[in-house]
């Protein structure tokens, strides 16, 4: 664990779930009175704490059994079960680890999905705006997505949301999201990894939304 911890408290790592950001692999974890880690692991050969909550030790003086032995995530919040202090409900804020278009596309709650944390299945995220700006926000803070392209992108999904907003219909919009994500495709057929799964990523999103403005 990132932070140290002390002998009247129990750590061990428990049940924990995945925090389903498009684009990345991150995760909250319970570790007992060592409190909640959300850590992300996309680069599984080095994850990285982006977040923590810990209550500390039950006793200062005295070894007693507590802390969290599950945390949860669903529909944008954490939820942790405390062995000896009850319920926590955490939410995630932004920072220069997490966009609030990755908390915002994470936390889309899918009408008809029964969520059960003890069976994770494949996560299939909906054509939102949200989730096209969580890849958007991961290519720019990587530094590979041109300034052509960022203009673009965002003039797109600035005209998606306003139609949506209105009759949900606009074939002008429509045919530029479609241009463009044909653009997004080939350039992300060119490059590799997790470059390569966010700008295929992001151009999947942006055709889904042409879909829905057809």
């Amino acid at each position: 664990m990132p932070a140290p911890q002390t002998d009247t408290e129990n750590c061990v790592a428990h049940n924990g779930s995945l925090i389903p950001v498009p684009g990345r692999d991150i995760f909250v974890q319970a570790w007992y009175q060592g409190g909640i880690s959300v850590i992300d692991f996309t680069d599984s050969s080095n994850p990285v704490e982006i977040a923590f909550f810990d209550r500390g030790p039950l006793h200062e003086e005295k070894l007693i059994l507590g802390g969290y032995w599950s945390a949860y995530w669903f529909g944008g919040q954490i939820f942790g079960t405390e062995i000896a202090r009850g319920l926590d409900v955490l939410a995630l804020t932004p920072s220069d680890y997490l966009s609030q278009n990755e908390i915002d596309a994470a936390s889309i709650k899918i009408p008809g999905v029964i969520v059960n944390a003890q069976q994770q299945k494949r996560h299939v995220w909906p054509a939102d705006p949200s989730v096209a700006r969580a890849y958007f926000d991961q290519l720019q803070r990587s530094n590979v997505i041109t300034s052509a392209q960022v203009a673009a992108v965002n003039d797109a999904l600035e005209a998606t949301t306003a139609a949506l907003g209105g009759n949900g219909r606009n074939g002008g919009t429509a045919a530029t999201l479609t241009a463009l994500a044909s653009d997004l495709s080939q350039e992300g057929e060119s490059r590799t990894g997790m470059t390569r799964t966010r700008y295929l990523g992001l151009a999947s999103t942006l055709e889904g939304l042409a879909e829905r403005l057809r």
